[in-house]
């Protein structure tokens, strides 16, 4: 039989030992670590994510079990208070540069958004996570909660967080997309929770085209109707021009007006963009896209650990979301780079189960139930 290393040790062979140390040693604080490292931080914070651990003692009973896998894994089980302080006190920005650096690997094996353009869609969105305000007194929000605002700009080439920011809750989603370094010709949807003059006219300059929805009180002159296609759900399609006050001071350009009615819901959106050629049936299809950005944050919220934390500190807490993150994106590349059929649900659920077995892991997630098994009822009702 072959020699296999353990399950947890393959998962983490994509990060890469060396290259994660390179970026280590970037996001140093403080004097030279003795007795840890940041590596073993990372092991205990993925294991946590992975096996779904609970405090800190919980990461280090566990880890204390599996002693003897700890030498291939490459760093000695970390104690809680070795563990806490590095969360507290080793900046975050660490993890932060780890998951853009995962992104680009992901991205190069990713399928593509389904649209017949090239341009980059991105779908933008930010969701709060909550927190305790007596346990962090420094996230506080309204009516005595606390929270920090996770925003996500979701590349739809296989659906992988391209770019990500954590913020303070009371924060304007606006103000955290004009921090964006966008590519340019790319394409961004978001919902109405970005309406801002400014920031659309900053994406017209740098060559970034836009999609959202209509404020309802918006008030604007058409300058020209274009012809639509008959018996089809786009309702009209025009280019007009914001004529408000605030609309006139930002300068805003010319947008196009999308009026779409949806064929099951008979429900009429009201679309703007700044991108001319797609037909107006395509912008419709973007903004539908924009859904996949939500589910990406339920998917996070229910599989992964960002609903309790390990530490109180605001770097403990980003640390714990930055490494959720990077844990999601290694999953998806195990996905695309083996053209797994199973979704990143049930690979983490193998995972969590298997994580010290010495099995091969592209093997474990692509072994098929036996012949005859999960066979539905037949007339069974739905």
């Amino acid at each position: 039989m072959a020699h296999c290393n353990t399950v947890f040790l393959q998962l983490l062979k994509i990060v890469g030992r060396h290259e994660f140390e390179a970026i280590a040693s970037l996001h140093h604080q403080g004097q030279r670590l003795r007795k840890t490292s940041r590596w073993a931080q990372f092991v205990a914070m993925v294991f946590a994510q992975l096996s779904g651990r609970q405090s800190l003692r919980d990461i280090e009973t566990n880890l204390q079990a599996q002693r003897q896998h700890s030498y291939h894994l490459g760093s000695a089980p970390i104690s809680r208070s070795s563990l806490a302080r590095l969360n507290n006190q080793q900046p975050a920005s660490c993890y932060e540069a780890l998951f853009y650096r995962l992104y680009e690997r992901c991205l190069k094996r990713a399928p593509k958004h389904g649209f017949r353009f090239k341009n980059p869609l991105y779908a933008l969105d930010a969701s709060l996570i909550d927190l305790s305000l007596k346990l962090f007194p420094w996230s506080h929000y309204a009516l005595g909660k606390g929270a920090m605002k996770l925003q996500v700009g979701l590349d739809l080439r296989g659906n992988l967080p391209a770019f990500a920011t954590l913020t303070e809750s009371r924060k304007a989603d606006s103000e955290c997309a004009k921090l964006l370094a966008l590519p340019k010709g790319s394409i961004v949807v978001c919902d109405r929770g970005y309406n801002d003059y400014s920031w659309y006219k900053l994406l017209t300059g740098q060559g970034v085209f836009y999609v959202t929805r209509q404020r309802g009180n918006a008030t604007y002159e058409v300058i020209e109707r274009c012809a639509v296609p008959v018996h089809s759900s786009v309702i009209s399609d025009a280019v007009i021009r914001f004529n408000s006050y605030r609309s006139c001071q930002k300068e805003l350009p010319n947008v196009r007006q999308v009026v779409y009615q949806d064929a099951q819901t008979q429900r009429e959106y009201i679309f703007i963009t700044n991108h001319f050629k797609l037909s107006a049936q395509t912008i419709a299809a973007i903004y539908k896209q924009r859904w996949q950005v939500e589910l990406f944050f339920k998917w996070i919220k229910q599989n992964l650990k960002i609903k309790s934390f390990l530490g109180t500190s605001k770097n403990a807490v980003m640390t714990q979301i930055w490494i959720a993150m990077c844990v999601y994106l290694l999953l998806a590349f195990i996905k695309f780079s083996h053209q797994v059929a199973i979704s990143q649900q049930q690979i983490l659920r193998l995972l969590a189960l298997n994580l010290f077995a010495k099995r091969d892991l592209i093997r474990l997630i692509k072994t098929e139930p036996p012949p005859g098994d999960h066979q539905p009822i037949q007339g069974a009702l739905w």
